[in-house]
């Protein structure tokens, strides 16, 4: 028990630190070199830990994650932020824009991807436009985090919840879309109000924008034409969410003008390998009994992992420990049997998603814009990225907050 624990704390540092500490040993990295360790050491069996590995969460990220990239390929994603860079407002109107459209975006089509392909063409715009460039991308990735809460296909931890809680797209849009509707004002005027007087870069002259890539309109228009089906399936039909996936998934790698390469590179494959790993590591210490007498615990004290409330706060503590993804996929065990089972999806989803933005690490997204824009020049630091995020992640909890107990 001893060294299934020691495993299981070493591979969470890594989760919340983004490597393990003294080593190049990355999340995916130690979520793999974990599950490995425990099957090698006897503590969880092969088959055990097959079984352990959630085979629905998986197909329907991957899935999802190809219709993403469809996107990508065909060019919508450069097209959409040139379009958004382009208009003739003034700062705080484009701001509103780049909201709405990230959250868009991000409610159906997996977050994760939206800001990795949009988020350098947004660099170059602001720099390009003399803007600063820290309010838009910020704004970028707090919209991208909130308005990912509103659909069960918005994030990875919100599929992974859906999944084990066997929600409907509409029973979860239903209590989830609204307080992430309202939580996109919120965000508007806490960077309005922090960043007054500061939406112009010093200095003269524009910088340099990469060409823009071609919109292939066939292309564009066949993806939205499957993501559309997709999403009927989800709403008209019992069949599960991940054959719907990945059989629109399965339409648009076949095809005459764009290699399958192209989309199959753009599915994040360590984040699957991550989530793999972790099921594992998961398995191996649920069996020791220890996260069961936590459990126990917390309901002692009044938390209970099958009221929506408790877990609003529980999720909103332990994703910007360990990460929204990991925190959820150590609650999933847990989850079955729950009597209100569609508030308790959307407060994971609202919990992981507005607390998201208190910190860089806090999500993936987070850490994207960080990485890309320090790769064009523009530094976004922990305490930039706090000032604004905390509070716009405080009030959006109140809001979330005030949601679930009026649902209740």
């Amino acid at each position: 028990m001893d060294l299934t624990l020691t495993i299981f704390v070493l591979v969470y540092v890594a989760m919340g630190v983004g490597h393990l500490p003294g080593f190049r040993l990355d999340r995916t990295g130690a979520a793999l070199v974990g599950a490995m360790l425990l099957i090698a050491l006897g503590i969880i069996t092969p088959a055990a830990a097959w079984q352990s590995i959630d085979y629905n969460a998986l197909g329907l990220l991957a899935g999802l994650m190809i219709i993403s990239a469809a996107f990508s390929v065909s060019g919508f994603y450069d097209w959409a932020a040139r379009a958004v860079g382009a208009a003739k407002v003034g700062p705080q109107a484009l701001l509103a824009i780049v909201i709405a459209v990230s959250a868009s975006l991000s409610a159906l089509l997996t977050n994760d991807v939206v800001v990795v392909a949009m988020t350098p063409i947004f660099c170059q715009i602001c720099l390009a436009r003399r803007l600063n460039p820290v309010p838009f991308l910020l704004a970028f990735c707090f919209a991208a985090n909130v308005g990912s809460s509103a659909t069960l296909i918005g994030s990875p931890q919100n599929m992974i919840a859906a999944e084990t809680l066997h929600l409907s797209f509409l029973g979860f849009m239903k209590l989830a879309a609204l307080p992430s509707l309202i939580g996109l004002p919120v965000i508007w005027l806490v960077l309005v109000l922090f960043y007054r007087g500061r939406w112009d870069l010093p200095g003269a002259g524009a910088a340099r924008v990469a060409p823009p890539q071609p919109l292939d309109v066939g292309e564009t228009a066949k993806a939205f034409v499957v993501t559309a089906a997709v999403i009927v399936g989800f709403v008209a039909t019992d069949w599960p969410h991940m054959l719907i996936a990945l059989l629109g998934a399965s339409i648009l790698l076949v095809s005459r003008r764009v290699e399958s390469q192209k989309l199959i590179g753009l599915v994040d494959g360590d984040l699957l390998v991550m989530l793999i790993g972790l099921f594992i590591v998961n398995a191996a210490v649920a069996a020791t009994g220890l996260p069961q007498e936590l459990i126990a615990w917390l309901r002692s004290v009044g938390f209970n992992l099958h009221d929506p409330m408790s877990m609003l706060i529980i999720m909103s503590v332990v994703s910007n420990i360990v990460g929204n993804n990991p925190a959820v996929m150590l609650a999933a065990p847990f989850l079955t049997g729950a009597a209100q089972p569609e508030a308790l999806g959307a407060a994971i989803a609202l919990g992981t998603g507005f607390s998201s933005n208190a910190v860089i690490f806090g999500s993936l997204a987070g850490i994207i814009v960080a990485e890309q824009g320090r790769k064009n020049g523009i530094t976004i630091g922990f305490a930039e990225f706090a000032r604004a995020g905390v509070p716009t992640s405080l009030l959006c909890l109140l809001l979330a907050a005030g949601w679930i107990l009026y649902l209740q």
